[in-house]
This record gives C-alpha cells, sequence and structure tokens, in this order.
C-alpha cells in the first residue's frame, strides 16, 4: 500500500458488504496504486473450474475467460501452480501462444499474475495488466505486498462470512424450536396430554401430511389468534 492511500483494505473491509464488494474494491485499488496496471482482476477456482470472481473498470471481459477456455495463460499458472506469473513483453511471450494473440488484439503488453493464499480456495491469483511493454516492472514489489493485504483482507470477510452464516443457522434453528415448543403446549392443554405425548401427535401429523415438523408448528400457532386464547377450534 503507498503512503498516499490513508483509505486502507482494512477499512474497505470494515465498510464492504461482503466479499463480492470487497473484491470488486480490491481490483480498482490495486489499479489505482500499482505502477503500470491499467486493469486487475482475481481469480478463483470453483468446482474444478476458474473463473474471475472480481475485475476493476475497464477490464476487458474476456481476458481471463480465453486463459480459462484454452487452460493456459498467465493467471491460470498462478493459480495452478502458486507461482509468479510475469510476462514483460506479450509480443515476444512464447508461452502462452494462444493467448497472447488474443490479449495483444485488446491492447495488452504485459501481464503479471500472482498467487492469491485464500482460505479454502488452493487455487487463486491476482492478475494485473499494462499497456506497455514492461509497464509492471516498476510495480512489482507494490504488488506483492497489495497481494499480502488483500489475502488478510479476503480471509478476514471469509471468516466474517462463516461467522454470520452459522449465527444465522442458530438463529434458525433457535426460532424453529421456540415455534414447536409453543405448539406442543397449545396440544397439552387442548387434548389435556402431556409434553411426550403432545410431540408424538404432532409428529404423526407432520408425517401423515408430509410437511416438516417446524412448519406444521408455525401454521398451528399462526391460527392460534384465530382459533381462540385457548388454542381450540
Amino acid at each position: 500500500m503507498t503512503s498516499q492511500t490513508p483509505d486502507t483494505l482494512d477499512r474497505a473491509l470494515a465498510r464492504s458488504q461482503g466479499l463480492d464488494t470487497l473484491l470488486r474494491d480490491v481490483t480498482d485499488r490495486a489499479v489505482a496504486e500499482v505502477t503500470g496496471a491499467a486493469a486487475c482482476s482475481v481469480t478463483v477456482r470453483r468446482s474444478d473450474r476458474l473463473m474471475t470472481l472480481a475485475g476493476s473498470t475497464g477490464l476487458p471481459s474476456g481476458l481471463d475467460l480465453r486463459q480459462y477456455e484454452n487452460g493456459s495463460g498467465p493467471c491460470v499458472d498462478a493459480a495452478d501452480t502458486q507461482t509468479p506469473q510475469y510476462a514483460a513483453d506479450l509480443a515476444t511471450e512464447t508461452r502462452w501462444p494462444a493467448y497472447t494473440e488474443y490479449a495483444l488484439g485488446t491492447g495488452v503488453r504485459c501481464v503479471l499474475a500472482l498467487p492469491l493464499p485464500v482460505d479454502g480456495e488452493p487455487d487463486a491469483a491476482l492478475n494485473l495488466y499494462g499497456l506497455e511493454p514492461d509497464s509492471l516492472a516498476e510495480g512489482r514489489d507494490t504488488a506483492r505486498a497489495f497481494v499480502e493485504r488483500t489475502a488478510a483482507a479476503v480471509n478476514e470477510a471469509l471468516r466474517i462470512e462463516r461467522e454470520q452464516a452459522s449465527a444465522e443457522d442458530v438463529r434458525t434453528a433457535l426460532l424453529s424450536r421456540g415455534v414447536i415448543d409453543q405448539a406442543v403446549g397449545m396440544v397439552m392443554a387442548r387434548e389435556r396430554v402431556d409434553a411426550h405425548q403432545a410431540m408424538e401427535r404432532l409428529r404423526r401429523a407432520s408425517q401423515n401430511r408430509n410437511v416438516k415438523l417446524r412448519d406444521l408448528c408455525a401454521e398451528l400457532v399462526a391460527r392460534a389468534p384465530r382459533d381462540g386464547s385457548d388454542g381450540r377450534q
């Protein structure tokens, strides 16, 4: 990160609305901070195939896709091997002939792809594109530092998302438990049975109607105001 950038990735993470928003912010920031970068993208392998999760403003849509289709290119190699890939001048590059021809057609002359160590994502890379030969050479150290900060921010965002998902699961379970307990109490009062018998009756009704127990209980509780305060129909 440069000293001229007071709004850090940590602050971006704090105000972001999730991983997607953070990654879009990251790619635009990379272009602003890495000397020679005209565009940036983030590559991740999902379900055994590579995809671009975010791209900066002005990134040609096929620049990454052509690599994925060919199974060859700097960002593919960086993600697959977790080794930095630098192509100083695509006009003289020989490693990815099918890709370089396409990239040159978009105006790209220089590519830097750096592995992005993301928790739970074995193959990920941050890709930077320049419009002049060797235009990213000066910014390579900045790019490496930027990737380290990006990985830390992305991993923190993933941790928050996992915690939120876990909390939502707990909340849903608690809400379901509360509705079931209310329904059990209503059946106990209406049919003069104990809690075990009330639960068994609700389970049998759930099976007979082929609906989930919590949904049956929610329906019973929702009807309670119309049925009367004692739960009788």
